[in-house]
């Protein structure tokens, strides 16, 4: 009894994988820390199993030599996209860490091994409500579907070309420091207000030391106002999502 094994689907389904591990280890919100890395990599070897009939089906399967190139191809190709859709969603960890500079709380930054940033409370507060919004809106389904569309611009073992992901890796820094500057800006703002006010004050009366206050008032301030930020989160993350499936579908095709 001979049992027929399809050779060149089982590389499939193990290039397949590669690419899966190289982008959940590295994009948001599969690269959190608090999942284990044995969820990361059964989930991209069930992502696989389900994509490689259709994805693998112009796959031909070569010598030792080759196919240890495909694999190096597709975990390049997989970083290549997870480090694109870093670089989109850390727009929203940048708008904490500028509420925290101009608020006062970056003196109490602490390194969070969860999520590998170094920030103070809005920076991870941010981050985690991210996270969230992403599991309960849905939002990593479009990350996936997104991850899913990617083979049918860039075939198992084809590569890809690192000019366009170059060019889209400025361009999302630039649009990363933007966008944080459109969430974070409103509050950012009304504490430079404060700090003129306080400046006046001291001018005017310097026996008050007005800056003596100005730290426990730009607390204040940013705690209350900050609901304002929290409010909008919801829709910066629904655009932020879209804006990373696109850049992942046009990078590749």
């Amino acid at each position: 009894m001979s049992i027929p094994i399809d050779l060149a689907l089982i590389e499939a389904v193990a290039l397949a994988s590669l690419r899966m591990v190289a982008f959940l280890v590295i994009a948001p919100p599969f690269s959190y820390n608090g999942f284990p890395a044995q969820v990361k990599g059964m989930l991209a070897i069930g992502l696989a199993v389900a994509v490689a009939p259709r994805v693998g089906a112009g796959y031909h399967s070569g010598d030792l030599g080759a196919f240890l190139l495909d694999m190096v191809r597709e975990l390049a190709v997989g970083a290549t996209l997870g480090f694109l859709v870093f670089v989109v969603f850390a727009a929203i960890q940048s708008a904490g860490s500028l509420i925290d500079l101009f608020g006062g709380f970056q003196l109490a930054q602490a390194f969070d091994p969860q999520s590998m940033i170094n920030g103070a409370q809005f920076t991870r507060m941010f981050q985690l409500t991210a996270l969230a919004l992403l599991f309960a809106t849905g939002g990593y389904q479009l990350i996936i579907g997104g991850l899913v569309r990617t083979f049918d611009a860039v075939p198992l073992a084809a590569g890809i070309d690192l000019a366009d992901p170059a060019k889209a890796m400025v361009s999302g820094v630039t649009q990363m420091f933007l966008s944080a500057l459109q969430i974070a800006g409103p509050l950012i703002i009304v504490l430079f207000m404060a700090d003129m006010a306080l400046g006046l004050l001291t001018r005017v009366a310097p026996a008050l030391n007005a800056f003596a206050l100005g730290f426990p008032l730009k607390i204040m301030l940013t705690v209350v106002l900050s609901a304002v930020v929290f409010v909008t989160l919801p829709g910066v993350v629904s655009s932020i999502t879209d804006t990373a499936v696109k850049t992942m579908l046009g990078v590749t095709r």
